[in-house]
């Protein structure tokens, strides 16, 4: 067979890894006489509904459920999906028009019409999950039903990102007479009407994917069906990988695992794809906490800690540092944090300390999830550990906790300091502030920043052209700087690492890291 990973190459950004297209294969375009294309992740959904979930849950949702608009391959503002064509009808971005395609269903038949679509959106609203996607509505008014196809929303002030929040997984559409209208579904069942249908789900095991044949929408579907596989860590997946039992592995591969098939895969008979990525990592301070409700706490921990020495001794450089919440890459994105504190010292986290009074070490919990952000996580939480007790200043203890139960303890406020991980909701600075602050946001723990949220975002949100907004965005920044109840700490690049009969790895993910299941499929040498 044609060595086909001969042909592969690191490259610095998924555009350009249609390059490899040169190497002389012809694709199937179908798995159907190989069984299902089975994937490996590390994150499981924490439910089916998208009514509950800001989280990594919508892996799965773009692939069973539809939106009004999505992205297509190689897309970075979206494009219509259930709608045939939306847009803007006013000149101050308050009024989004949306027109269904005709005859639209869901995968069991039903009529999907602007009635669903308005049930979907005003269901989330009124169930309004703590930490869930209301959070992301906030500028929306009323949706308006006209006849069978035609959905306006009315904003209740200008908002220029509202075609970024439609796109998300979150908004999801779903069958009214399946859903509840002010309760979760909780019987395990997915009706929604995207690319494929769930044939069957085992909690925290497997989701198995079948093509759905009430699909209309962008997507060309290269394969029929897919698996998804949830591993609880990278080298169980790997090794499933190397064994041929999961065909993609697409989340969650540990920094040793990357360095080891960058190094072997030729070998192994695996192809490694890597991409720019604005995946971050970040830690979120309580501010019920005793200790950690100190701002003089919370920047001397700033001033300790050492993301260079993270990346390279836990990630291998597998991941960048990061000194903003918004990533290299994006427009508005800073190095606030290095500006301020420069480098790790721990004699000026001392005199932050001592200025306000604080002269004894200071105790604190970290705490980080097992189960969701990878396998390091457990290793970058000791590191953060040692380089706080090591400074003298602290004594730090860490904690972790299963994914479902670690949401419900931060949501409730359990934790003094806890970690997070972000995958942006869409390509935007706004993503990467705006769902952090606000009496009601994706960390469950309020965060006023009126500056932020009665200020810079509402006029950030004024303008269409994302790239006219950065004096917005490096304020918003410097605030989030100043109170220092979000550290970030590194931003992640995107590895896919595939048997060599599979194509379509490059142009699987979506500008918010998400995977398109359909662009997967086998191939056959010349």
């Amino acid at each position: 067979m044609f060595n086909r990973n001969r042909c592969l190459r690191r490259l610095a950004a998924l555009t350009s890894i249609s390059l490899v297209a040169g190497c002389g294969v012809l694709s199937t375009g179908s798995s159907e006489d190989n069984g299902p294309i089975v994937v490996g992740t590390t994150s499981a959904p924490s439910t089916l509904d998208p009514a509950a979930s800001w989280d990594g849950s919508w892996e799965l949702f773009r692939n069973i459920y539809q939106t009004l608009l999505s992205y297509p391959s190689g897309a970075t503002t979206p494009q219509p999906d259930a709608a045939e064509n939306c847009r803007f009808t006013d000149s101050s971005n308050r009024t989004y028009r949306c027109m269904l395609r005709p005859d639209m269903k869901f995968s069991d038949g039903d009529t999907l019409d602007a009635r669903a679509v308005k049930y979907s959106i005003d269901r989330i609203r009124q169930i309004n999950v703590s930490g869930g996607p209301a959070g992301l509505l906030g500028s929306l008014d009323r949706v308006q039903v006209l006849g069978a196809r035609e959905i306006v929303f009315h904003l209740n002030k200008p908002d220029a990102t509202f075609p970024f929040v439609l796109a998300t997984p979150a908004m999801s559409i779903v069958d009214p007479d399946d859903y509840p209208a002010r309760s979760l579904r909780k019987d395990g069942k997915v009706f929604g009407s995207g690319p494929y249908s769930l044939h069957s789900y085992e909690d925290g095991k497997k989701a198995e994917l079948v093509r759905n044949d009430h699909y209309d929408g962008f997507a060309e579907r290269k394969n029929d069906a897919v698996t998804i596989r949830y591993f609880q860590d990278s080298s169980q997946m790997v090794d499933a990988l190397k064994d041929k039992k999961i065909d993609v592995t697409f989340r969650g591969l540990a920094s040793s695992d990357i360095v080891s098939l960058q190094g072997h895969h030729d070998e192994e008979g695996l192809q490694l794809v890597e991409g720019a990525g604005t995946e971050i990592s970040y830690l979120v301070f309580n501010p019920k906490d005793p200790w950690a409700k100190k701002p003089a706490v919370r920047k001397a921990i700033a001033q300790i800690v050492d993301r260079p020495a993270i990346a390279h001794k836990v990630y291998k450089d597998t991941v960048d540092p990061l000194y903003s919440m918004v990533p290299k890459g994006l427009v508005g994105h800073t190095t606030g944090f290095f500006d301020d504190y420069g480098d790790p010292s721990a004699s000026k986290a001392r005199k932050i300390l001592e200025e306000d009074g604080i002269t004894g070490r200071v105790p604190l919990t970290l705490w980080y999830t097992t189960d969701r952000y990878g396998s390091e996580t457990a290793p970058e939480f000791r590191e953060l550990k040692d380089q706080l007790n090591a400074s003298g200043l602290f004594d730090v203890t860490v904690k972790g906790r299963p994914w479902k139960t670690y949401e419900a303890g931060y949501r409730k406020g359990e934790y003094p300091v806890f970690g997070r991980g972000w995958f942006p909701d869409f390509p935007d600075a706004e993503n990467f502030i705006a769902p952090f602050v606000g009496e009601q946001n994706a960390l469950g723990t309020p965060y006023p920043a009126p500056e932020i949220t009665g200020v810079l975002l509402p006029e950030s949100r004024r303008e269409s052209d994302r790239g006219a907004v950065v004096k917005e965005f490096e304020e918003a920044q410097q605030i989030l700087v100043d109170d220092a109840r979000l550290l970030p700490l590194w931003q992640g690049k995107q590895y896919v690492a595939a048997s060599e009969e599979i194509a379509g790895g490059e142009l699987a993910l979506d500008p918010s890291t998400i995977m398109m299941m359909w662009e997967l499929h086998r191939k056959t040498s010349w």
